[in-house]
């Protein structure tokens, strides 16, 4: 039986191998521990599924394979090719077997399908045992289930543009009609030689990226390169939240140390006025699907949690349903398992709209970049005590905080974007009035 490499979101093309639990040779029950991986995003422990003899392992710790590539074996018994290396966790360096090699496509047709594919983002298996990128004759990089969809619908690959990692075409982009002239390529600025060069005289370090950071990258630019972005920046007053924060987290139960059961931020206030002010403009709830518009019933909120190296977007589902102490608890533990690199795919997916807060750093205001496919994205400052003019023409000074709504413009125009950011206002200077 072959462990493969398990696919943890649909934009994850690979994974590390940090450690393995069990050696070759090692009896497995089902739900052991084999090997933990770490994406981009996540880290998590892989079980077993099936009880059995550990025969072999192919792939060693520290070491990186696509999705769906054959990890490990699992027989009844050690089998013939495993060896000492093996052993300790190495992967073996058995030569391929030519009998296992792929057969070759149909030369009727450069994007035949295959009758059993092997892994969703890789075609090509090299000697070492690891599958390679699925690379076409004309440079294009696909993935056998969208070769198949192109093949079944006689669209011409060339003409499709690609979402997954590093341009890559997946089903999602033959599906959804990503197909069209693809824009010129914009100058790219210096090379990474030439940058290299231009400060060799200079004392440096070089690092390397990792995962996570050559996703960020790629994303931040797919967003502005496609996504035309318009802002919208507004004054909001904190001062009956603050005192509603104080009330409520006043009265929060108390154990018997004098610890609160609970204490409610200002972020679980945003989260909460975000979520229901999508409701009273449910125009603005959705996102942009190329040839339709996603209108969502419920409010997925994404907020973002600084990692290291990064960040992630867990999101809160159905936030403008839950409590404030519901969404306070939830948020501790997705920013905590953020931070850990453990969350699933399907907790920091999706989402219509997110939350980037940097009001803890003292930055007055900003604008964020929209993560993809979500439409906007709400970018809060610190609170401030500023002068400002009261209805009767005096000035006084008051917790003030600045937003500023990043929109899709394709999905949010700017009347239905300020009529969103004025029905936030509206929520966080009356609190009360998003708890009922």
């Amino acid at each position: 039986m072959d462990i493969l490499m398990p696919q943890l979101g649909e934009t994850v093309a690979e994974g590390k191998i940090t450690k393995w639990f069990k050696s070759a040779g090692d009896a497995v029950k089902p739900g052991d521990n084999l090997f933990e991986i770490e994406t981009d995003k996540v880290s998590m422990e892989v079980p077993a599924t099936a009880a059995g003899t550990l025969a072999e392992i192919r792939v060693g710790a520290g070491e990186v394979a696509p999705v769906g590539a054959v990890v490990a074996v699992l027989g009844d018994k050690v089998g013939a090719t495993t060896t000492p290396q093996a052993k300790t966790g190495a992967p073996p360096k058995t030569p391929l077997a030519p009998a296992q090699a792929p057969a070759p496509a149909p030369a009727q047709h450069p994007v035949a399908a295959r009758t059993a594919p092997l892994d969703p983002f890789n075609e090509v298996r090299t000697a070492t045992g690891n599958y390679g990128p699925a690379r076409l004759a004309s440079g294009i990089v696909t993935t056998p289930l969208a070769r198949r969809l192109a093949a079944e619908k006689g669209i011409d690959l060339s003409k499709v543009n690609g979402s997954g990692p590093r341009g890559r075409i997946i089903a999602r982009d033959v599906e959804s009609g990503r197909v069209g002239a693809k824009a010129s390529a914009a100058p790219s600025g210096f090379s990474g030689a030439q940058v290299i060069a231009l400060y060799a005289d200079r004392p440096h370090e070089e690092i390397p990226l990792d995962g996570m950071r050559r996703t960020i990258a790629a994303r931040l630019v797919q967003s502005k390169q496609t996504i035309p972005h318009f802002y919208l920046s507004m004054d909001v007053d904190l001062g009956a939240l603050l005192t509603a924060r104080e009330q409520i987290n006043a009265a929060a139960p108390k154990d018997k140390d004098r610890n609160p059961a609970f204490k409610i931020s200002v972020n679980d206030f945003i989260i909460k006025a975000l979520a229901v002010a999508l409701q009273r403009v449910p125009a603005a709830n959705a996102v942009w699907a190329e040839d339709r518009v996603l209108r969502f019933q419920h409010s997925d909120v994404g907020v973002a949690v600084a990692i290291d190296g990064g960040l992630l977007t867990p999101v809160i589902r159905d936030a403008e349903m839950k409590s404030l102490t519901a969404i306070s608890a939830e948020m501790k533990d997705l920013a905590g398992r953020a931070r850990e690199r453990k969350l699933r795919p399907q907790e920091y997916q999706g989402g219509s709209t997110a939350i980037s807060n940097l009001g803890m750093y003292g930055i007055r205001e900003f604008s964020a970049i929209i993560n993809p496919p979500q439409a906007s994205i709400l970018a809060v400052g610190a609170a401030q005590r500023r002068a400002v003019e009261d209805e009767n023409g005096a000035v006084v000074f008051r917790s003030m905080m600045t937003v500023t709504l990043s929109c899709d413009h394709r999905v949010i125009d700017g009347a239905l974007g300020a009529q969103l950011l004025d029905a936030f206002k509206s929520l966080i200077e009356r609190p009360l009035t998003m708890l009922v």
